[in-house]
């Protein structure tokens, strides 16, 4: 017998354990982290399976009556398509047959929804949970939501990971469905929306949760993506020849996010994004419209004409008296409300629910409800006020400025938000954070009066030819009254 040596047996031991001692790393077919137990396929459109196999073997899927089946190609790589499928309520087995079979058990046809962003879309529902006496983290969710059963949502959250090139695959514990408390792990943000969209709709949603704490807005547009906006382009040069040189990605070079966290996804049907980011950037004002814009335009061209709602930055940090403040915070919501030139997009407007000492607010509900009636109203076609008022028009004559509005529903009131519910109020009787100027530039706050349904009006002694307007245009413009009858804040505003 030939006589092995020491050496010869750990090299062998060493290609074993990496997959390279056998004579293919694919010997098993095998699916991918989105295709676990518990998995959400998105209803009514063609539906991508894929995976990984010996080159040439023959592997056929099966799930909810069809039976497609397909050959690895000489990379081991297969992918089969499903024709659309209504809704289905109640898991079934996928099964997935090579030379071995894997069976993927109680998976559902539903809406499946991109959540993506930073920390306020990554918190999930266990973020407060131990902040109040009796257990609950008063607005992120209360104790029924997150120890009940609503099993028919479900979520992957995708692990922290960058990449400087696209990868296959993504680390996860894969769908979870939310009960028996796992729902604590969910993003909060993504969970209200997620409530509303199925209280609504009936069927499944599934949650793809990726999501970065501080992550900056770089991080999650591909290298393609910067070419979209000419705006872009130079920027994304600089920022891409970083990463080159660095030999990595970060938090804040281009791409590395969307890499490893979004990329391995690309294949997957999905109804839509949903977004929650912009601290991170909220130095760069304005400017964040160009690269929300190419990084809306890049995702449609992988997951195809998606709609894709926002949630505008909430108030923070100190409140100032001083109408001149021109916080920077004012001018990236300010980006934000611009990129709704952009078709197929909404945004929840959040300028009452935020809080000066903590950037995350603990309102998650009014955040997923809101992002729900973009939705509700603007993708499944449902009758229900979802823009927040907008302004139209402003003119400057007489001593006054007249301002009208778009999206008022049943018309502008003077209210406030009290937890979960935005109401009129006998204390509540004014009308903050309106300001206006003179040709001199200098603004002071404004007494504003509700004229029609669509109309306030602005004067102050201190202004007698107002040529300028602005509204909330403050980091922090605390306890904001102005609503529509639907109790949607109006947003905030310049003229200039």
């Amino acid at each position: 017998m030939k006589r092995i040596s020491l050496l010869q047996v750990s090299v062998m031991a060493i290609a074993v354990a990496a997959g390279l001692f056998a004579a293919t790393s694919f010997a098993d077919v095998r699916l991918t982290k989105a295709f676990t137990d518990n998995a959400v396929l998105q209803r009514d459109v063609p539906v991508k399976v894929w995976g990984y196999a010996d080159a040439g073997e023959d592997v056929t899927v099966k799930f909810n009556g069809q039976e497609v089946k397909t050959k690895a190609g000489d990379d081991g790589k297969w992918m089969v398509e499903l024709q659309p499928m209504p809704a289905l309520n109640w898991g079934a087995d996928l099964v997935v047959t090579g030379k071995n079979e894997i069976v993927l058990k109680n998976v559902v046809v539903g809406e499946v929804w991109i959540c993506s962003g930073q920390s306020n879309m990554e918190m999930p529902l266990s973020s407060w949970y131990q902040k109040l006496p009796n257990g609950c983290g008063r607005l992120a969710c209360n104790t029924e939501e997150i120890t009940g059963d609503f099993s028919f949502i479900r979520f992957n959250r995708v692990h922290h990971n960058t990449a400087m090139s696209e990868l296959e695959d993504f680390n996860s514990f894969g769908w979870q469905e939310c009960k028996n408390a796992v729902q604590r792990d969910c993003t909060a943000a993504g969970f209200h929306f997620a409530m509303r969209l199925h209280k609504e709709l009936g069927c499944p949603i599934g949650l793809i949760d990726s999501n970065w704490g501080g992550s900056n807005i770089n991080s999650w547009i591909p290298d393609e993506g910067w070419n979209n906006c000419e705006e872009t382009i130079e920027p994304g040069k600089k920022l891409i020849e970083a990463r080159n040189k660095a030999g990595k990605a970060d938090f804040r070079t281009a791409g590395g996010m969307y890499y490893a966290m979004l990329a391995p996804w690309k294949n997957y049907a999905v109804r839509g994004a949903i977004w929650y980011q912009g601290c991170s950037n909220a130095g760069e004002g304005g400017f964040y419209y160009y690269k929300q814009k190419a990084m809306i335009l890049e995702w449609r061209k992988i997951w195809g004409d998606i709609p894709f709602y926002w949630v505008q930055l909430a108030n923070f940090m100190g409140t100032s008296e001083d109408p001149n403040c021109d916080g920077g915070w004012a001018r990236i919501r300010d980006g934000q409300t611009r990129c709704l030139e952009v078709p197929k997009t909404g945004q929840a407007v959040i300028i009452d629910a935020g809080e000066a000492g903590d950037i995350h607010p603990q309102n998650k509900w009014i955040v997923g409800n809101r992002l729900a009636l973009n939705a509700l109203a603007q993708t499944y076609g449902k009758n229900c006020q979802y823009a927040s008022p907008t302004l139209k028009e402003a003119k400057f004559e007489d001593g006054k400025a007249t301002l009208k509005f778009d999206n008022v529903g049943g018309g502008l009131m003077i209210a406030k938000l009290f937890g979960r519910e935005v109401k009129q109020n006998k204390d509540v009787n004014t009308i903050k954070w309106f300001a206006i100027a003179g040709e001199d530039g200098k603004y002071a706050w404004a007494d504003a009066q509700i004229v029609d349904a669509d109309t306030v009006v602005l004067t102050s002694p201190a202004v007698p030819n107002p040529v300028k307007a602005r509204y909330a245009w403050q980091n922090n413009p605390d306890g904001v009254t102005l609503y529509s009858k639907e109790g949607l804040p109006v947003t905030p505003f310049t003229t200039e």
